[in-house]
């Protein structure tokens, strides 16, 4: 059972995870740097996830549909990383 300072928790994990996207998407705004882009991206399904998280009725962090949407955020890092590296060389 979640308390109120878990409830406050998420909600901070997921400001700070959609701050880090902002940031991002401003570094893409000034450089149009695809990696840029894509981190913002992977942040903000991470905010997204995390306000699921505090929003689900049942309030289980072990659900499969939150654990796919963290892989597809941290693939998408890793894609953009790979294709960073990748269009350097």
């Amino acid at each position: 059972m979640n308390t109120t300072i878990d409830f406050f928790l998420m909600g901070a994990i997921s400001t700070g995870f959609a701050i880090a996207g902002m940031f991002f998407l401003r570094y893409w705004q000034q450089s149009r740097d695809r990696l840029f882009a894509l981190f913002a991206l992977a942040f903000f399904i991470l905010a997204c996830n995390r306000l699921l998280l505090a929003l689900a009725p049942d309030h289980s962090e072990n659900s499969p549909a939150l654990y796919l949407v963290r892989l597809l955020a941290f693939l998408i890092i890793l894609y953009a990383i790979v294709d960073k590296n990748l269009r350097r060389a």
